[in-house]
Order: C-alpha cells, then sequence, then structure tokens
C-alpha cells in the first residue's frame, strides 16, 4: 500500500472488489445542478417531472456515476489512483432518496504500464442502474522506491562533489 492508504499495482489482483454506498439527498441533487450547470427540468421541477415517463424527478446520471469515482479515490484502488478512462450505460433511474451502491472490482492488472481495468456497477435495491469499466493509473511501490533512492542520491553531498 501506499503511504495514503491506498493499494500499489503489485496489491491488485483479479477478483478484488469493493463497494462504496451514498444515498442521492435533494440538496445533492440542486448543488450537482448549480456546478455543472445541468439544469434539466426533470431534475429540479417535480412538476414537470411527474409528465415524464418517469413519474417524478430523477437525480442526474452523471451525479449518480459519480458514486463510482468514490469508490475508485475512497475504496478501491483508493487514494492516489488517477481515472484514465470510464465507460458507462445508464440502465435504470436514480431518485432523490435512493441509496446508490457502486461497485468496483479487478477485471485485469496490466502491471508494467502501472493500469488497473475495473469493473464498474451501480446499484439501488438490489437493480442495476448504471453498468460500466474505467481504466485506472496505480503507482507502484518499486518505481517509487526507485524514485526515492534517485532523490535521496541527487540531493548526497557525494552527488554534489
Amino acid at each position: 500500500m501506499n503511504n495514503l492508504n491506498g493499494y500499489d499495482i503489485e496489491d491488485l489482483s483479479v477478483g478484488m472488489s469493493a463497494t462504496f454506498s451514498k444515498t442521492i439527498t435533494e440538496a445533492d441533487i440542486v448543488l450537482f445542478a448549480g456546478v455543472s450547470g445541468d439544469t434539466n427540468a426533470i431534475h429540479i421541477n417535480e412538476e414537470y417531472a411527474a409528465t415524464t415517463a418517469f413519474k417524478g424527478r430523477i437525480a442526474h446520471g452523471f451525479l449518480s456515476a459519480s458514486v463510482i469515482s468514490a469508490a475508485v479515490a475512497n475504496r478501491l484502488p483508493g487514494p492516489g489512483a488517477i481515472y484514465m478512462d470510464q465507460h458507462l450505460k445508464f440502465l435504470a433511474p436514480v431518485r432523490p432518496g435512493d441509496t446508490v451502491h457502486a461497485t468496483v472490482k479487478v477485471r485485469e492488472v496490466v502491471a508494467d504500464r502501472g493500469r488497473v481495468v475495473l469493473e464498474t456497477t451501480c446499484t439501488v435495491k438490489g437493480v442495476l442502474v448504471i453498468d460500466g469499466e474505467a481504466l485506472v493509473k496505480v503507482d507502484s511501490s518499486a518505481r517509487r522506491a526507485q524514485r526515492e533512492a534517485a532523490a535521496a542520491a541527487a540531493e548526497s553531498p557525494a552527488a554534489a562533489a
């Protein structure tokens, strides 16, 4: 593990998984609309949303998918991981008050490149609402040790002579 308690590439193996859960609140939806600029009435106007196929307001898709980002950042691979790519399929709506359970599962480890392919899914009440795949960059304890040794060598008095 790295000094932030995130996994290094050497720590990861196919099949490892982790979940992060979050209840999507009214405040989350309003704040996301403000931050993103997505003020689509389906998200913020109950009267309008009641007239749609959803029969009520739904959370922004990317707000719901952001729980995946929390799973990557906080659980697996964890702190220090860098998102490189994410593919998403939105399969069902998430409503205010729903708890989104984002699960990330290691599908492939590309050790020489420091990359991990993750299956990414979100469920609400056992229903798959988002399906996808992410590519994440992860550090290596071996590469970190090499960088630290090189930095120490560059700072040593013998190196200055």
